[in-house]
């Protein structure tokens, strides 16, 4: 996958989570500092059903632009669902498992992002 298709699918779910009230949205560039993906999305929902809405709303409107995940994690209980979209990698919390497990520290070699650096391309 190029860095374009890469930027639009982290574009496109970006506003997929902001559609869906989505909190704190973090945009994490790692293409430099690891080999798993070259975007991090992170967001935080205050319940339940509202952390699956913005998954299912991610899933939505990727499939629409033609890209399918690798995997999800995490959907049953809710309190952090992965998906794995390869070059992107989305992660949507519960707000006190994101407290928690606190990825913007782990990950914070990597580069935090604007979503209007993402239109650029």
């Amino acid at each position: 996958m190029t860095q374009t298709q890469s930027k639009q699918m982290a574009r496109l779910a970006y506003e997929a989570l902001e559609d869906k009230k989505a909190r704190d949205i973090r945009i994490l560039d790692i293409s430099e500092i690891s080999v798993l993906a070259d975007y991090f999305l992170i967001a935080s929902g205050s319940n339940k059903n509202q952390v699956q809405a913005m998954v299912d709303n991610v899933q939505e409107e990727l499939h629409k632009a033609g890209f399918a995940p690798r995997q999800i994690e995490g959907y049953q209980t809710a309190s952090w669902i992965l998906l794995d979209y390869g070059d992107i990698i989305i992660h949507i919390f519960d707000e006190e498992n994101r407290l928690f497990y606190d990825l913007e520290r782990i990950w914070r070699d990597g580069s935090v992002i604007s979503p209007e650096a993402l239109k650029e391309a």
